[in-house]
């Protein structure tokens, strides 16, 4: 029970004892037939305002998953922070929950599985590729939550898309690298933060000083703003130890 809560609940106790106390000061003035009758009219309400009460708390505690349905939820980051482990165990949770879900990726994504999702630390969930975001109102018509995995590969028509789908009233969660490989503003992924209901920003650490990591540093020569690969191609770099290293390239 979280103190708010708690608090509340000490409030109305708090009440009820103020109350009694003024009945014992009330009652002493009044007949026995008088009293039993104010007794039993007041008791009554006392009950009825605390258990009104009691359901009102136990609905917040339950509003949260039982409404969630109907929004966007962005994880973002650079590589190596755990976005695609955080997809998965939304994933997995809503499952568990008896939830229809779905996840989607970008068909190019074949590092580990054509077929799965999976994450650096091997976790996996079934998915299914497609290579545009359009195809997700089509594949999603009984589904209560929709995953999307390496959102930045995707068009920028995903950002209506997911927005279509959350005002349908599916749960969105999608997870991508909100920065390429140069620190600038990756796909789809700036536009979905501005709409998500929800923004989850991951790190990495950084591996030259062990600060946050700030972006995904390539260590290959390739000018190519899409170039799949693991820590043989990329490493997470601080903000201070990626301009280090983009003085030294130069």
């Amino acid at each position: 029970m979280t103190p708010n809560r708690s608090l509340r609940f000490f409030a109305i106790f708090k009440n009820l004892t103020i109350q009694l106390k003024r009945y014992v000061l009330k009652t002493k003035e009044l007949r026995a037939w008088q009293w039993r009758r104010l007794f039993f009219l007041d008791t009554s309400r006392w009950v009825f305002v605390f258990f009104l009460n009691f359901a009102h708390i136990m609905m917040e505690n339950s509003i949260g998953e039982t409404c969630r349905r109907g929004r966007i939820e962005v994880i973002c980051g650079s590589m190596f922070s755990g976005k695609t482990e955080e997809l998965i165990r939304r994933m997995k949770r809503a499952k568990f929950a008896k939830q229809r879900v779905e996840i989607f990726k970008p068909t190019i994504d074949v590092r580990y599985s054509e077929d799965d999702v999976v994450s650096h630390d091997q976790n996996s969930i079934h998915s299914t590729p497609i290579d545009a975001s359009g195809a997700l109102m089509l594949l999603t018509a009984d589904i209560d939550v929709v995953g999307i995995d390496e959102a930045q590969f995707f068009d920028d028509g995903l950002v209506d898309v997911c927005n279509a789908l959350a005002n349908r009233g599916v749960r969105v969660i999608v997870a991508g690298l909100d920065m390429d490989y140069q620190g600038v503003p990756f796909g789809p992924i700036p536009a979905l933060c501005a709409v998500a209901d929800e923004v989850t920003k991951v790190h990495a650490i950084c591996v030259k000083c062990g600060a946050l990591a700030y972006v995904s540093h390539r260590l290959v020569a390739n000018a190519h703003r899409v170039m799949l690969g693991e820590q043989t191609e990329y490493e997470p770099l601080c903000r201070n130890c990626f301009q280090k290293a983009i003085r030294e390239e130069k």
